[in-house]
């Protein structure tokens, strides 16, 4: 292999990536493997990518290809989230519901654009804002564009404070932005325990497809709120979550080479994932304000667009904007409640397109 001008240019591309994970901190723990790894496989090294025998292949091949990282993420990242402020507030669900146009809007401007059904739902997906659903849902229905999809969609995750906040205050008036709402029940520690079994077998019979992602998500939830494993719980939200992000970085970044990234249709996931995000925003706080036409408690419609599901990021975005409204307006948690529940909602999401287009 001779290094050519699209090598290049791929080794600049992942030195940027690079460079953003360490100078500006965004999406370090993903970011800078991928980038690393870009950089590694676009010069005229060994075999690292070549079948059967190569590191990377492997990695690729038995570990993101087999769905293996993706599960165990969503399982770590079920250690790692509190639902509670989504039980205290189930309109929440509505909210995380509502955010999920963002990837219905950018699936059918991917169609209009060019893009075959399954190539679009997997472009789509990345407004759910969850890198992990979307590597999962590109792997089973467009692999060709999983390095496209996942740099697109953990960059953009990084991106939400810069992203978010113009969106939010061209759809809201300085009075909705201070509008303030009660304080969130206490939930039981059972209810807790309760709802990640509930979750799993109410989706695992309406939405069979969202089961594998579903179900890991809510066994580590269930780890967590337990309190009888927390050394398993522990083991699931840092040493085994840090392998696994280790794992997914090198298998994505190993599939940025020259000759399979460089293309017209790279260009346009990347766009396209912007449209994502932005109108997943959107969606969320338009939901919010129409909520607020039937209902008697107002709800700042801000914590709509938390439902892209970037935890916390976003609910921390519509913390920042409500505080520079008002001081004294504390939304964290009630824009935590639409956060997690994007989470779910974007796995179902990918469940539908699984069970209609198949993988």
């Amino acid at each position: 292999m001779h290094i050519t001008l699209g090598n290049i240019i791929m080794i600049g591309v992942g030195l940027i990536l690079v460079y953003l994970a360490i100078k500006h901190e965004y999406e370090p723990l993903i970011l800078l493997p991928i980038g690393i790894t870009a950089v590694l496989v676009n010069l005229p090294l060994t075999g690292l990518t070549e079948a059967p025998y190569g590191f990377l292949y492997l990695v690729k091949h038995y570990l993101i290809d087999t769905e293996v990282v993706p599960l165990l993420i969503f399982f770590g990242l079920g250690a790692m989230t509190d639902f509670g402020p989504m039980i205290a507030d189930p309109k929440s669900l509505l909210l995380g519901a509502a955010a999920q146009i963002g990837v219905f809007v950018a699936m059918l401007t991917a169609l209009l654009l060019g893009f075959n059904l399954k190539e679009a739902a997997s472009i789509g997906i990345i407004g759910g804002a969850d890198g992990p659903t979307t590597i999962y849902l590109t792997v089973k229905l467009a692999p060709h564009l999983l390095a496209a999809t996942a740099v697109a969609a953990y960059s953009y995750m990084s991106l939400v404070p810069l992203i978010q906040p113009p969106i939010i205050k061209a759809l809201t008036t300085r009075e909705e932005r201070k509008i303030r709402m009660k304080q969130l029940r206490p939930v039981s520690k059972t209810e807790k325990i309760l709802f990640p079994i509930v979750s799993m077998i109410t989706v695992g019979i309406l939405v069979p497809s969202a089961a594998p992602l579903i179900g890991m998500i809510m066994i580590g939830n269930l780890f967590r709120e337990s309190g009888v494993v927390e050394r398993l719980s522990k083991a699931a939200r840092e040493e085994l979550m840090n392998i696994v992000t280790i794992f997914l970085g090198l298998g994505v970044g190993s599939t940025m080479r020259a000759e399979t990234f460089l293309t017209y249709k790279t260009l346009l996931v990347l766009g396209l994932g912007v449209v994502a995000f932005a109108s997943a925003t959107a969606g969320g706080v338009l939901f919010a304000k129409l909520m607020n036409l039937f209902s008697k408690e107002k709800i700042n419609p801000m914590i709509g667009a938390a439902g892209v599901s970037a935890v916390p990021m976003s609910a921390r975005v519509v913390q920042r904007l409500a505080t520079a409204e008002d001081p004294e307006n504390h939304l964290l948690m009630n824009a935590m409640g639409p956060n997690v529940a994007g989470v779910i909602g974007t796995a179902v999401v990918a469940g539908v397109f699984l069970s209609m287009l198949g993988g």
